[in-house]
Order: C-alpha cells, then structure tokens, then sequence
C-alpha cells in the first residue's frame, strides 16, 4: 500500500490564521496550492468544524506535500496531538485523521484531511465553503 505524504488543512492551520502549530507546517510541509475536498463546513459557535459530505458541496483549504518522508510521522504525529486525536481511555476525540480526495487544479489526489468527530445536527451550515471568507464576514464591524 502506498503511503500518503499530502495534507489538506481548511480551518486554523491555514497559512493565514498564523496559528502557532502551522509552525510544524511550515517546517516539515510544502505548501501546493489552494484545493477542495467534497465536504460541509458549520459553525459550532467558538469555531467552524467541517465534515466530509457526498454531495456536490465543497470546501476550500490549502493542499500541502511533506518535504521528506522521514519527518512525516513525526509531524503528523504533533497536527494529531494539536487536532485532539490524542485522547484519554474513554474520551472521544474531537477531530479524526482521514484519507480524502482532493483536487487541485481539477487533478484529484489522496490526502489526509481532519474531519470533525461529532453530530453537526443542531449547528448552522456555513455556505460559503471557505472558512476565511466566512470569517472574515462574520468579524465585520
């Protein structure tokens, strides 16, 4: 089985949240370009969440490739630690680590996407599939 050395990030490890995990990022990924995966973004009230979703709804985030594979796990392992997969017996983690296909530039490619790991039931659904338009609306005075 192939290994996956690409990571999508839509939310707060965006390049231009400048949020200190992107740092593991930066070091240890190079940036590819903006891309979509087949998914649904809402608003759980301190942060959107997105979900992986089989209709024609897309969202947009940044497609990265690891610089080298030796790193890889190594850093995977810390965005897995920062995305809360890291949890005590009996806990249920907020956030899962999946395969995905992303397309950038219309050319599809697997990549592993964080996926809210909870019912999105009671959130409103954010439409415009794309986490710092919304946020920047939103934060409007």
């Amino acid at each position: 089985m192939e290994s996956i050395y690409h990571l999508f990030v839509y939310g707060s490890l965006r390049s231009g949240f400048r949020n200190p995990a992107y740092q593991y990022i930066a070091d240890f990924f190079t940036l590819e370009g903006e891309a979509v995966v087949q998914g649904k973004f809402y608003d759980k009230g301190e942060y959107p969440v997105a979900v992986s979703a089989n209709d024609n709804t897309y969202i947009t985030g940044e497609l990265y490739l690891a610089k080298n594979k030796e790193g890889f796990d190594w850093a995977i392992a810390q965005l897995d630690d920062y995305e809360g997969l890291n949890v005590e017996p009996g806990e249920k983690p907020w956030y899962k680590r999946e395969q995905a296909t992303v397309y950038i530039n219309k050319q599809p490619i697997v990549s592993w996407i964080y996926w809210y790991n909870d019912s999105v039931a009671n959130m409103e659904e954010i439409v415009t599939g794309d986490i710092m338009k919304y946020l920047q609306e939103k934060n409007k005075p």
